[in-house]
């Protein structure tokens, strides 16, 4: 029987519960696809971090490098300083294992009052907004840059300042021709496997047109390569009336960091909300997947959460993994759970079920398919 080194980050909130219903219908469908899950748990996130101080060290990253996969669960906690976290394992992890595209599929299971969707949104990954370089002063800002991606190094030295001195906050962001190359290349590669004809990008290079405008050039030149996917280019805001309007139009769509963020989410509301929502973060090396929905503080421990997108993460990673018949047989089985009775749905959607009922019900629905 084949065998997959999975790594666990059940992390903060409600991600130790929904990880755990993942994992059970992972390993529900290995028993029924012949492989088997060697699980690693890693206990990072906000209880490590305030029992030790250790928020990711880096002899995990290195003792990562073994496995196939990453599942991780959700971060974040009131308890500890927003971004602590968030930088030092989500970013971190992305960056060191180089996951430069953000795979963010949405798919309508119950009718919505906007229409069914079924896209699939490629964020960029690792750089924009998100290469973590600011800083706030008064009158003058100085910010030294030094920072490692896959490929490249980025050096020097930033500075400001105003006259007469003013409080102002400065904050980086860039594009790299090769990084936006790559990202565009995954996005129409997957529209090829899905049968799209275009790749959507969403931009803003008529108003920030350094920034967006690489990522524009860069993915005008990947899609010269392709004769059967086109490129349609959207403004971001008018890409996000149109999705409102007319979600059904848009299969695969590419976005700059930043706008991946908030692009997903609002189709993710579309779609049924963010306890169906599921992601990956991938790359040339390790992978990481996760739901795209948060820690949820508030109902940790109670029952109540919603597994599914958790289910679907792991549906995500098996995909990756090679295991496709695997990875279809849970997103059926996720289907035929959430077309059933109301009253057997998740809490979060106006059912009964909790955390852990919701997870045995799809794995009642996993073995009794065909």
């Amino acid at each position: 029987m084949k065998s997959y080194r999975i790594g666990l980050i059940p992390g903060d909130g409600i991600g130790p519960e929904v990880t755990a219903q993942a994992v059970k219908v992972m390993e529900a469908a290995g028993s029924l696809f012949g492989f088997s899950l060697e699980l690693t748990h890693y206990p990072y996130g906000a209880e490590h971090y305030l029992s030790t101080r250790q928020v990711l060290p880096d002899h995990a990253l290195e003792e990562m490098e073994g496995l196939d996969a990453l599942l991780l669960g959700a971060i974040g906690d009131p308890r500890v300083q927003p971004g602590i976290l968030e930088r030092g394992i989500l970013l971190k992890l992305r960056f060191h294992f180089d996951q430069y595209a953000n795979i963010r599929p949405v798919r309508s299971f119950t009718p919505g009052p906007l229409g069914s969707v079924n896209a699939v949104v490629i964020r960029e990954n690792t750089e924009d907004l998100y290469v973590g370089i600011g800083s706030t002063g008064d009158g003058a800002v100085n910010l030294p840059l030094e920072v490692t991606r896959g490929g490249y190094v980025m050096k020097g030295q930033l500075s400001a300042f105003t006259t007469p001195p003013k409080r102002f906050a400065m904050q980086v962001a860039w594009h790299t021709l090769d990084g936006a190359a790559r990202a565009c290349q995954y996005a129409f590669d997957l529209a090829l496997d899905l049968g799209a004809e275009e790749v959507t990008l969403a931009t803003k290079s008529n108003a920030v047109r350094d920034l967006y405008g690489i990522f524009e050039n860069a993915c005008h030149q990947v899609a010269s390569q392709y004769e059967s996917v086109s490129l349609r280019v959207e403004n971001v805001d008018a890409l996000c009336y149109k999705l409102v309007r007319s979600p059904g139009d848009f299969r695969v769509i590419l976005c700059p960091n930043m706008f991946g963020d908030i692009v997903s989410d609002l189709l993710a509301g579309i779609g049924g909300g963010m306890g169906l929502a599921p992601s990956g973060n991938v790359g040339d090396r390790l992978s990481m997947f996760e739901p795209v929905h948060g820690s949820a503080p508030d109902i940790a421990g109670q029952d109540r959460a919603n597994p599914v997108a958790s289910i679907l993460s792991g549906a995500m990673l098996l995909r990756h993994l090679g295991e496709t018949s695997a990875a279809k047989a849970m997103e059926d089985a996720v289907q035929r759970y959430l077309s059933g009775p109301v009253e057997e749905l998740p809490i979060e959607m106006g059912g009964r079920l909790g955390t852990r009922g919701a997870g045995d019900a799809v794995v009642r629905r996993l073995e009794e398919s065909p």
